[in-house]
């Protein structure tokens, strides 16, 4: 995701020197130097922090408790945007001195700038605070404003793991199309193409998607029998399960970083 942002605010336009990036991984660092010609360093005590408007965190959630102990004390005034899971405004708060945090949770198709994300803000994000954090998120895709972080919990479970989802009901398609004769590129062809006009349809239609459904649907037809072959194998039910299932694991998790 890291990568992802970089990515999207060089090719918005933004200067390359006006990044500064800790990596501590060297491999990394020369990824970032040939791909983006942003330069990082392997230590935080090695940037100057200080000066830093704004402070993106995009590290694993077990490693923030180290990494802002690294950066002590410099990072109070700046304004924070978190993009880890499951790390809470306060933990960050605590961590940093900071009272400006926004948390961020996005998705995997921000690599393309097609993704979505939930947004919450402390109270002590100013107008224009949120202003920038759009700014900076925009070449990712998508964007959606939270009153309450623990909200940010389902956003995890619906958009977050969503991706995830999706591929798997892709392979279940392009493995069905295997059995049926096709090939593995043809299946997924059909498949992805199929996933992108539906929803390209159902953002465009007014119409809901119970709607929009019930006009494929035909009694006695070939997607009223697939779709009865779906209501008796619980798939409706299932889904709505593996969503919460999710969710719950969002808190856990939050609850566990917390500790």
């Amino acid at each position: 995701m890291a990568g992802a942002l970089i990515g999207g605010w060089v090719r918005s336009g933004r200067p390359a020197a006006a990044l500064q990036v800790v990596e501590p991984a060297p491999q990394a660092r020369d990824q970032l130097l040939s791909t983006w010609g942003v330069n990082s360093v392997a230590d935080a005590a090695e940037a100057a922090l200080e000066c830093a408007q704004v402070v993106v965190w995009a590290v694993k959630p077990q490693m923030f408790a180290a990494a802002a102990a690294a950066c002590a004390g410099r990072l109070a005034p700046a304004l924070h945007l978190s993009v880890m899971a499951g790390v809470r405004s306060g933990a960050i708060a605590r961590a940093t001195g900071a009272q400006r945090v926004v948390r961020c949770m996005p998705n995997t198709p921000a690599l393309i700038g097609r993704g979505i994300a939930g947004l919450h803000a402390t109270a002590a994000v100013a107008p224009g605070d949120r202003g920038r954090v759009e700014q900076l998120l925009a070449p990712t895709g998508e964007l959606l404003w939270l009153d309450r972080e623990a909200d940010l919990d389902a956003v995890t479970a619906l958009s977050g793991s969503g991706p995830a989802y999706v591929f798997y009901v892709v392979e279940a398609l392009i493995e069905a199309a295997v059995a049926m004769g096709l090939t593995e590129a043809q299946g997924r062809q059909l498949a992805l193409a199929t996933f992108d006009g539906a929803t390209a349809l159902a953002r465009q239609s007014s119409e809901s998607p119970a709607v929009l459904r019930e006009r494929v649907t035909s009694k006695g037809g070939t997607t009223h029998a697939a779709l009865e072959s779906l209501r008796a194998d619980g798939v409706h039910q299932a889904v709505q399960r593996a969503v919460l299932a999710a969710c719950q694991r969002a808190r856990e998790l939050g609850d566990e970083l917390e500790r």
